[in-house]
């Protein structure tokens, strides 16, 4: 049972649902390359990857903090050119970690382009429906 604001009640403007989503997928983006650096480590010591330990761990540490980072800048249209030029060298992990990786990188970029392209027309329909309804639209 919901209940509908009373017409001139305080309402709470909603995040913009392609900036939740587009931050989400990031964060969990940043998750799978930590991952992927623990297995490209043990992978480096039967000699199947051609990279040091150290070197490992530098790129997948600066890659991790910059999917942070650009998660919380999804407010904004350079957020998500970031998070979109991002997609490349999370797909360049299946050089490094294994081609089968390649797999999963495909699916988030799936989901990423799912993420800006729904949260998108989200937006749009809140902001419709916001004009149709101004007495119980969100003061911005």
């Amino acid at each position: 049972m919901t209940h509908a604001p009373a017409p001139g009640s305080r309402i709470i403007a909603k995040k913009s649902a392609r900036q939740q989503f587009t931050s989400v997928t990031l964060v969990l983006q940043a998750f799978v390359v930590v991952f992927a650096t623990v297995v490209a480590v043990r992978f480096s010591d039967i000699d199947l990857i051609a990279a040091e330990p150290q070197q490992l761990w530098i790129f997948g540490g600066v890659l991790t903090a910059f999917f942070l980072v650009i998660s919380r800048l999804q407010g904004s249209v350079y957020g998500v050119v970031a998070g979109t030029a991002a997609q490349v060298p999370f797909a360049a992990l299946s050089l490094v970690v294994d081609t089968s990786f390649i797999v999963v990188a495909i699916v988030f970029l799936g989901v990423w382009i799912a993420s800006v392209l729904l949260g998108a027309k989200i937006d749009r329909e809140r902001a419709a429906y916001d004009a149709q309804h101004p007495d119980t639209a969100p003061n911005v």
